[in-house]
């Protein structure tokens, strides 16, 4: 191996870096490509396309050639977007995934991409696999440039991609490295997708104990009949079926003004955002609002026991429920489902939403589910299946319990698999800075 030296002061992320490897602002190696957004309300964009269009959501996989999206040739014509060529690396550059996660992705087929992304197209002198590469291992230094909006969303500055130094050695030593890391990835890739696929079955399980204690008891061999619900199908013979309006009070709550400091400096009460229906149960908030602006605006104090429902959002968010632990209030985008204790079970209440979760989605979706709401009346209306009240808690148990032995599993997988990953970006690190043996001819 050649001499290694310390890298300058100005790039303090790098370490050390191979000493007859000159580092390179990325303005010099690569062209930005920017995108757009065509409108959503024109359907001659969007109805029948078949060229993908990349948001974040689609940002998952290291090389990329199609999306969840898709637009028209006349999006094209008539909209800022691009298409990005082939071999161009993509990087999301705005959105609150940047607060853990920079998502980068080699193109491999011709795409348009939204205008959170920046799509970087590699120059003479870098391959796209090994920007990649520098990307991917430097991706901690480059999230901590990332600013904060007024809203908390985060977002990497075209400059400060530009200013990024980057090593670029000679593309054939480039390409040396790449098959190198590619040959030593591989089998750490292929334990974590292994790892992955453990985590889908435990998912898969866990969906199917909840769902089978929800719709059908713990008694095997109990008389069933038909629920006429069509998500819920049979149900047994002696359970009722209620609206969550009958067995419920249901509402929703609103966002102060927030530049009205009287509601939110020094507050105290607990105020929360529909992000909180991705936890298992809510027990804390770091959003709080003042006893004006509880009283001035009307919003609902929720006591502990209250499910919680997302309304609105994109990605899995909408139609997922979450029970409160604590005093707290809720923002528009959430509804409010506050069971009668005599008749229903919070936790029942919440399994029984998690089993609805693709009929509320369903009947939610628009303009292929990007614009998607619903409604309190869409809660209220919710049919639930409603055991006798000791039956409920004997079925909240068991899931408890069952879920309970899951959940440790997943957890361990998860462990393995943050481990696995820390190894990975470890030898991109080490590739990309000269300090991955490629063989002699290096």
């Amino acid at each position: 191996m050649k001499a290694l030296r310390e890298a300058p002061i100005a790039v303090p992320w790098l370490g050390i870096l191979r000493a007859d490897w000159p580092l390179v602002p990325l303005r010099y190696l690569v062209r930005f490509l920017s995108g757009g957004t065509p409108d959503k309300g024109n359907a001659d964009f969007w109805s029948g396309g078949a060229i993908p269009w990349v948001s974040p959501k689609d940002m998952k996989v290291d090389r990329i050639n199609d999306s969840e999206d898709h637009i028209t040739v006349a999006a094209l014509d008539g909209s800022s977007t691009q298409l990005v060529p082939v071999g161009s690396v993509l990087v999301v550059v705005r959105g609150m995934i940047l607060a853990h996660t920079l998502p980068v992705a080699v193109t491999t087929g011709p795409v348009t991409i939204n205008q959170d992304i920046k799509a970087l197209v590699c120059g003479q002198r870098i391959l796209p696999e090994f920007l990649h590469a520098v990307l991917a291992g430097q991706a901690e230094w480059l999230l901590s440039q990332a600013d904060s909006s007024a809203h908390g969303t985060k977002k990497l500055e075209t400059e400060v991609l530009q200013r990024f130094e980057v090593p670029c050695p000679p593309l054939e030593l480039q390409r040396r490295i790449v098959a190198t890391m590619r040959a030593q990835a591989i089998g750490l890739d292929e334990v974590v997708a292994a790892k992955q696929r453990v985590l889908d079955l435990l998912a898969e399980k866990r969906k199917a104990i909840i769902a089978t204690a929800v719709t059908r008891g713990l008694d095997l061999k109990v008389k069933l009949r038909n629920s006429g619900v069509p998500w819920l199908g049979e149900i047994p013979a002696h359970w009722e079926l209620w609206k969550v309006g009958h067995v419920a009070k249901v509402g929703n709550g609103s966002t102060p003004e927030r530049d009205k400091v009287a509601y939110w400096s020094e507050g105290s009460f607990p105020w929360l955002n529909s992000s909180v229906v991705n936890q298992e149960e809510v027990t804390s908030s770091d959003q709080f609002v003042t006893d004006a602006a509880l009283r001035e605006c009307h919003l609902p104090r929720l006591r502990p026991g209250t499910v919680l429902v997302a309304i609105t959002g994109q990605g899995k968010t909408r139609g997922q429920a979450v029970v409160l632990s604590i005093e707290a209030t809720i923002n528009q985008h959430m509804a409010f489902v506050a069971p009668d204790p005599a008749l229903v079970d919070a936790w029942f209440v919440r399994w029984s939403f998690y089993r609805a979760y693709e009929y509320l989605r369903s009947i939610s979706d628009d303009a292929g589910g990007t614009k998607g709401a619903l409604t309190c009346e869409d809660v209220a209306g919710l049919r639930i299946p409603v055991p006798p009240p000791d039956e409920q808690r004997t079925i909240v148990e068991h899931i408890a319990r069952e879920t309970a032995q899951l959940d440790a599993v997943r957890a361990a997988t998860e462990r393995t698999i943050a481990l696995l990953k820390e190894r990975r970006s470890a030898l991109i690190a080490a590739a990309v800075t000269g300090q991955l043996d490629v063989g002699a001819a290096a």
